[in-house]
């Protein structure tokens, strides 16, 4: 089994009918009887045309793909409980992003949103940052492909006092970057109490390859993911969320050039490693997260000296385990028995108040929220690759907030909890609309 990546170009969408179904047919008329699709993105939409990247993952067997819910499957909520107020904050992995882009760097805007709800659930992408972990208590900590789910209708997510984690990491030729990724989740277990049920070696290792695809995002492709599955297999029962860490194969010069460019350079490594989380999540259910082992002893040995702050927790790490393993501790299990999302106690998506989002991003999360009358708040100020203007998509009254930054989303977002119309903070205010009716 192997994940790779695939881009496709299909005719501008129409909203008039099922938009969802739409994406999959076309999906789909690209895909071998045994690839499923595990991640999707829409990189540019026009007038004529919209332009879609894909992650696959191939030589899925008959049986598992029949019991593999699609990732274009759409249930639309009955209702918007408004007891509590729970916001969804994403930035997507690959896509260059200035704020969430590199090591954990949204931290301080998750930590700030968080402030303003009952819950806030977030992805690894923002909080990620090497050896530290700033999540606040009352964020859930899922994966991207979860997060997606959750909007979608397809799941719910359950909040837990702790989970039974399983490690696997790769067999490293260099023993000592092994015992240095064991020696990390030691260290876990005998600071905050981490509960490994065990670590396991990957012999041979898994082969990740980073590497940019068309429209400039990061991705790549997975050899040898048979492997994990058949591990994750054989201890069924015994884990609660997986924590992988394998070697990302780069180029030398990408190591220096991403830190000597000063955060202007994409994150090469980030976007192979949501492909392999978005399989496990999908296949098995499970929170999961990734974290890159060192490739050599060179790379190891570099001397990056003083690098650009968002840089700078991946330049003092040296197993970069230590995040995921913080956010997987507590991270809510997945629950995607549709006869008991609905039950009480878990979070689905009849409780999500908000989404907010990096302008222009524009994949399965966004046009969720779209169906579903999900407000959502997009930011100009963190520019990244995508090319899609929202403003055009077909948005209810009230629903869409186009904001300059995150202080600004931070208001919006308060507004939309204390049932006030954001735009009545603003002058002018515009005039109350009066329609005359002649019968």
């Amino acid at each position: 089994m192997d994940l790779t990546e695939k881009q496709i170009t299909i005719p501008i969408i129409s909203f008039d009918r099922n938009i969802f179904k739409f994406l999959e047919e076309a999906v789909q008329s690209h895909l071998k009887s045994d690839e499923v699709p595990i991640r999707f993105v829409i990189t540019k939409m026009d007038n004529n045309e919209v332009q879609c990247e894909f992650a696959v993952l191939s030589g899925v067997e008959k049986e598992l793909s029949e019991r593999t819910n699609s990732i274009f499957e759409f249930n639309p909520r009955k209702i918007e409980r408004t007891g509590t107020f729970n916001a969804v904050f994403l930035v997507p992995t690959g896509i260059g992003a200035e704020i969430g882009g590199h090591a954990g760097d949204a931290t301080p805007v998750a930590r700030v949103l968080a402030e303003g709800c009952d819950r806030l659930v977030t992805h690894p992408n923002v909080v990620n940052a090497s050896d530290i972990n700033e999540i606040p208590d009352n964020t859930l900590y899922v994966e991207g492909s979860a997060i997606t789910n959750l909007l979608m209708g397809t799941a719910a997510l359950q909040p837990v006092h702790k989970n039974r984690v399983l490690v696997i990491i790769d067999d490293h030729e260099i023993e000592m970057f092994a015992n240095d990724t064991v020696n990390a989740v030691s260290a876990a277990r005998a600071t905050y109490g981490f509960d490994c049920v065990k670590v396991v070696k990957l012999n041979p290792p898994l082969k990740m390859v980073a590497e940019f695809v068309k429209s400039g995002r990061a991705a790549g492709q997975i050899y040898g993911f048979d492997r994990i599955r058949t591990i994750l297999e054989e201890n069924k029962g015994e884990f609660d969320a997986v924590a992988l860490a394998s070697v990302v194969d780069v180029d030398d010069q990408y190591h220096e050039d991403y830190f000597h460019r000063k955060g202007s350079m994409i994150n090469p490594w980030g976007g192979v490693e949501a492909m392999l989380t978005h399989a496990v999540s999908m296949l098995f259910a499970v929170p999961t997260a990734h974290s890159p082992m060192l490739e050599s002893q060179k790379v190891a040995d570099f001397d990056l000296g003083l690098v650009e702050p968002r840089l700078a927790a991946e330049a003092v790490s040296l197993t970069f385990v230590q995040c995921m393993l913080k956010g997987l501790h507590r991270s809510p299990r997945i629950i995607t028995n549709s006869q008991i999302i609905n039950e009480a106690g878990l979070l689905n998506v009849a409780d999500i108040s908000c989404l907010v989002i990096p302008d222009k991003c524009l994949g399965l999360p966004t046009l969720a929220a779209l169906e579903q009358g999900i407000p959502v708040i997009a930011v100009r100020e963190n520019g990244n690759l995508m090319n899609n203007n929202l403003d055009t998509l077909p948005w209810a009254s009230g629903q869409f907030y186009h904001v300059e930054n995150y202080w600004e989303a931070a208001g919006v977002m308060s507004a939309i909890k204390s049932g006030i119309s954001p735009a009545s903070m603003r002058r002018p205010l515009t005039d109350t609309k009066v329609e005359k009716r002649q019968f």
